[in-house]
């Protein structure tokens, strides 16, 4: 008997990295899982390995968030947990911030998180669980991360005034948040020149742990917060960090 028999989830950005991983652990633990992705072809890779149903689009685009759970309702489902994990590092020093990258830091971290569970509410039901993806940086202090750490920052307050807002409704609402995770999005960002073995070397050298976390492990801690095992827990940002924040 699985964690979430029965249960219907919606993990947005799961073509890969820890919303793939998030939404697999779900598929396994009994729920029906949607999942979302801006590339096709990544999706519906996904969609096959995984066992969940795709639902093509932008987590930034309201539109396409429409059309995500137009799916849902017309599937005559409703929402049982709901991981807004679309976001985006976006790294640039203060001297170089330009409106450009305000608009797109803002909008792919902040106002995913926010149209996502907004545009949901009509769909879940009470006792669901949401779980918003933040980041340990929001809390940190790390030269050139500046415009994604303050939306993150945002996506942690989030958190706490929708878990006040949707209490009565038994809605709970927690943050996820992950320090460097195997990714192909983090692979991806290794310096030119730089060799993806070592510069996750480098990113586990800052680590107490000693390694960057695994995405099954992320995974893992939003399966808590999903399920019922954290059932008095609400307003939480639960950092999956590897002792960073901590030590």
């Amino acid at each position: 008997m699985g964690l979430l028999d029965g249960k219907v989830a919606v993990v947005t950005g799961a073509s890969e990295g820890i919303g793939y991983a998030t939404a697999k652990r779900f598929v396994q633990e009994g729920a029906h899982v949607y999942i979302t992705g801006r590339r096709k072809a990544e999706l519906d890779a996904a969609v096959i390995s995984i066992g969940a149903t795709g639902v093509p689009g932008d987590a930034t685009n309201l539109a396409d968030l429409d059309r995500l759970y137009a799916a849902v309702g017309a599937d005559g489902r409703r929402i049982d947990v709901l991981f807004a994990n679309v976001g985006g590092a976006s790294m640039a020093p203060l001297g170089l911030v330009g409106e450009d990258d305000f608009e797109h830091a803002m909008r792919l971290n902040l106002g995913s998180a926010l149209f996502t569970v907004q545009k949901a509410l009509p769909l879940l039901n009470d006792k669901a669980s949401i779980i918003l993806c933040s980041s340990t940086l929001a809390s940190r202090g790390i030269a050139g991360a500046g415009l994604y750490a303050a939306a993150k920052a945002g996506v942690r307050s989030l958190t706490r005034t929708w878990a006040a807002e949707l209490k009565e409704r038994g809605i709970r609402v927690n943050a996820l948040a992950p320090h460097t995770t195997e990714t192909p999005m983090v692979r991806g960002n290794a310096p030119a020149g730089t060799d993806a073995d070592a510069f996750l070397a480098m990113l586990a050298a800052g680590v107490p742990l000693g390694r960057v976390a695994d995405p099954a492990e992320q995974a893992a801690a939003a399966l808590f917060l999903a399920s019922g095992e954290s059932s008095y827990i609400t307003g939480l940002e639960l950092l999956v960090d590897g002792g960073v924040n901590q030590l």
